[in-house]
C-alpha cells in the first residue's frame, strides 16, 4: 500500500502572460510550458518506492521545467539534507498557526531521515521548498533559497 508523502494544497489565482511565438520550435516548447501551467498538480509515484508526493501548487510545475534545476544537478545525498531541515521547519510552522499563516502552512510533512524515497521524490520536494521560499518570501531554514 502507498503512503502519502505530503500532500498541500494552496488556492491561489494565477495570472499568465501569454505572447506569440516568433518561431515553430519556439511554439512547440511554449505550448509545453503553457500545459504546464495549467497543470497544477505533480504526483510522483514509483513501484521501487511506495512513497507518493503530491503537490497541489499553481505554477509550480511550470517552474520546475523551466526555472529549476534539471535532475542530476544535486546529489541525492544533498537533497535529503535540506529536505530533512525543511521539514523540520515547515512541521514546526503547521503547529504554530498563530505566528505562521495556516493558509500557507496547512499540513504535516511526513518525512523519515531513515527511509530512501528517491532520487525524484527527494527532488521534486526540494525544488517545491524553493519554490514556495520564492513565491511566497518565506525562509525556512539559514540557506538562502536560491536556484
Amino acid at each position: 500500500m502507498k503512503h502519502l508523502l505530503y500532500s498541500l494544497l494552496f488556492v491561489a489565482l494565477v495570472v499568465f502572460n501569454c505572447n506569440t511565438p516568433k518561431t515553430a520550435s519556439k511554439n512547440i516548447s511554449n505550448e509545453k510550458l503553457e500545459n504546464l501551467k495549467n497543470n497544477d498538480t505533480v504526483k510522483i509515484s514509483s513501484d521501487k518506492v511506495e512513497y507518493d508526493i503530491i503537490i497541489i501548487e499553481p505554477g509550480y510545475n511550470y517552474w520546475l521545467a523551466s526555472t529549476a534545476r534539471p535532475e542530476g544537478y544535486y546529489s541525492q545525498q544533498f537533497m535529503e539534507s535540506r529536505n530533512y531541515q525543511y521539514v523540520i521547519e515547515w512541521n514546526n510552522r503547521v503547529l504554530q498557526p498563530n505566528r505562521f499563516s495556516p493558509n500557507l502552512y496547512e499540513l504535516q510533512i511526513d518525512y523519515q531521515p531513515n527511509i530512501d524515497y528517491g532520487y525524484e521524490v527527494n527532488y521534486k520536494l526540494y525544488n517545491y521548498f524553493i519554490y514556495f521560499q520564492l513565491k511566497y518570501n518565506q525562509r525556512l531554514g539559514s540557506f538562502i533559497p536560491r536556484i
